[in-house]
């Protein structure tokens, strides 16, 4: 592991991420999915883990950032990790701690740092008019929708 969060081997020579996403339902429901600055792919908060930092650590760090939000830890349930082939990065993959966090009535979610766009679904509905990355796919099928 190199001091940046990312490895190489293991994966038919591509370099691995490692990162934290978070699965974010609000009271009526809906998902939030991000889209960051210069690309097309939506997604979950999240980003790469740092040296030394432990993922729920990363998550609370990322998801201030992103959004402007402090998570409460009360309101994170870790939901396991994944793998996926990375959006945004050619010849990478992600291998993500995956939470699912539950917004509290009121919580106001604001576009910061790299993200450009974000969107609320219905996580019932298709969700086609978005392109999701494909690690945003395993994630909401991983959250019962």
């Amino acid at each position: 592991m190199s001091g940046n969060g990312k490895s190489t081997g293991g994966s038919g020579g591509r370099t691995t991420l490692r990162i934290v996403a978070a699965v974010v339902e609000r009271a009526d429901g809906r998902h939030l999915l991000v889209r960051k600055r210069g690309t097309q792919a939506f997604m979950q908060v999240g980003g790469k883990i740092e040296p030394g930092e432990e993922p729920l650590a990363a998550l609370l760090r990322e998801f201030e950032e992103e959004v402007g939000v402090r998570l409460d830890p009360a309101d994170i349930e870790s939901i396991g990790r994944f793998g996926a082939p990375a959006a945004n990065e050619p010849d990478h993959v992600v291998d993500a701690h995956a939470y699912r966090v539950r917004l509290r009535d009121g919580e106001q979610i604001a576009v910061q740092a790299e993200l450009e766009e974000l969107v609320w679904i219905d996580p019932a509905d298709p969700v086609a008019s978005y392109p999701l990355a494909p690690l945003s796919r395993d994630l909401l099928a991983a959250a019962g929708h």
